[in-house]
């Protein structure tokens, strides 16, 4: 049995944070794990930049309900569960990431939570595990599934190395050539043909 296991943002989805940014103007919040691969040093700064504007959940909500899915995505993901289960490893929350789930029709999703408080504040977040991505990969082999992994951040590179075998969407340059061992798609149907082609290589 075959499982792909995707990111979210940046390869599906565009960055929930950069288009929070660019409706606030407060360039401090485009940063994401393309540019930070600490995850707690990149939150803790975007929970510290939301206090100090007094920004709550619902604002950010209100940004991601005018968002779509990436050009091609919708088709590419249908076009992929036409013979693969795909899984979504996201370090996204599940309080952003509703509104775009439907417009993919609703796949599988495993993400984290945050914690907000009576007015609407985010105060923290809760992580479903650490170095989830990787985890739930490793976790999938040892259930007997062959699994292919694509993402596009430094974030993305444990479930990458996890797997079978990863492939990476549109990545940064800098994250490319960091890890030159995965190879790049920079369209959807690119993407589609590394993934089969991983999975035929595994077979071999």
């Amino acid at each position: 049995m075959k499982i792909v296991c995707l990111d979210l943002e940046g390869v599906l989805v565009p960055e929930i944070w950069i288009a929070f940014a660019e409706r606030t103007g407060i360039p401090e919040l485009r940063k994401t794990t393309r540019d930070e691969p600490d995850y707690d040093v990149l939150m803790q700064g975007r929970l510290r930049i939301l206090a100090e504007h007094d920004l709550k959940l619902a604002d950010i909500q209100n940004v991601i309900g005018a968002m779509r899915p990436l050009p091609g995505a919708r088709e590419f993901l249908d076009r992929l569960r036409e013979n693969h289960q795909v899984v979504i490893l996201s370090d996204t929350f599940y309080e952003f990431a509703r509104p775009l789930m439907r417009q993919l029709a609703w796949p599988t999703l495993f993400c984290h939570g945050l914690e907000v408080d009576a007015e609407g504040r985010v105060t923290g977040y809760r992580l479903r595990l650490r170095d989830q991505k990787r985890q739930a990969v490793r976790h999938f082999r040892e259930l007997n599934f062959t699994v292919v992994a694509g993402g596009d951040s430094y974030n993305d590179t444990g479930m990458l190395g996890e797997a079978h075998a990863g492939v990476f969407f549109r990545p940064p340059e800098s994250v490319a050539r960091e890890f030159p061992q995965y190879p790049v798609a920079l369209d959807y149907d690119a993407f589609f043909s590394e993934i089969e082609s991983a999975f035929e290589s595994i077979g071999k």
